[in-house]
């Protein structure tokens, strides 16, 4: 029997540990999943990159 697992799930499973254990915060956390969601190439990419793009550009104007 074949289990998968897609990246977005175990990224929010590992961000959960990371949480649960106080190994991060809130904002660490928060960066760690949209990075997951990007990387598994979910239908939350397109706008997770949108949004990201915009913060980094909004910083680098600041």
């Amino acid at each position: 029997m074949t289990v998968t697992l897609s990246v977005a799930v175990i990224t929010g499973v590992i961000t959960g540990v990371l949480v649960w254990t106080k190994r991060v915060g809130a904002g660490t956390a928060l960066v760690v999943w949209l990075s997951g969601l990007t990387a598994a190439s979910t239908g939350l990419a397109g706008p997770v990159n949108g949004f990201l793009a915009a913060v980094v550009t909004a910083v680098s104007n600041h």
